[in-house]
């Protein structure tokens, strides 16, 4: 049971990231008068929606569950057991947490979860949006590389190819959202500034 404690707490760390997506998407409809796009306009939004939101219900669920079962499936079994693999992943998530935190707080009332095409949102450039351009999902990613690391099983796996592919849709739509409301200044952020991983890592 002790080598299962990382996947616990894991699971208690995801639960707390998105109880506080919850929150700031509760805090912004108080203070600039909408749900931050929580299921965003359009029919694209809206599919993305229909599995997003699963996705994320299992990715809590998996490595907070899996650890009580007796015996639990083959599906919810992870393949193999690293000890050691499973704290650094634990350290990796808490880190991957901790600067969501602040990205958040950079990105303030023009936080938002999805995109709404009529409407108008500050260009945010600086603090970790001058390294890359998708902090936020950059560091979504890394947290569920790490849940991937701390419980791989075969669900936790289909679980995170679609989190993964989901990022990577919503990344280059919300592009495409700031490129034609913001025109030549994000243009020119874009080719200044790498998309996921920060330079001198990648070249773009």
């Amino acid at each position: 049971m002790l080598a299962r404690v990382p996947s616990v707490l894991v699971g208690i760390l995801l639960a707390i990231y998105w109880a506080r997506v919850l929150h700031l998407a509760r805090k912004i409809r108080r203070s600039a008068g909408h749900t931050a796009n929580i299921i965003p306009p359009g029919i694209l939004g809206c599919i993305t929606r229909a599995v997003w939101f699963p996705v994320v219900f299992l990715w809590i669920t998996i490595p907070l569950v899996e650890p009580f079962i007796a015996h639990p499936p083959a599906i919810l079994r992870p393949l193999i057991i690293w000890p050691i693999i499973s704290w650094i992943a634990v350290a990796v998530a808490v880190f991957a947490f901790v600067l969501t935190l602040i990205c958040w707080k950079n990105m303030g009332n023009s936080w938002r979860m999805g995109i709404d095409p009529t409407e108008k949102t500050a260009l945010i450039v600086t603090g970790p949006y001058a390294i890359i351009r998708h902090p936020i999902y950059a560091l979504s990613s890394l947290l569920m590389l790490a849940t991937i690391a701390v419980m791989p099983s075969p669900l936790m796996m289909i679980v995170g190819v679609l989190h993964l592919a989901l990022l990577q849709l919503e990344s280059r739509r919300e592009e495409k959202y700031l490129a034609n409301l913001h025109g030549p200044a994000y243009l020119d952020y874009c080719r200044r500034v790498p998309r996921f991983i920060p330079r001198p890592l990648v070249s773009r």
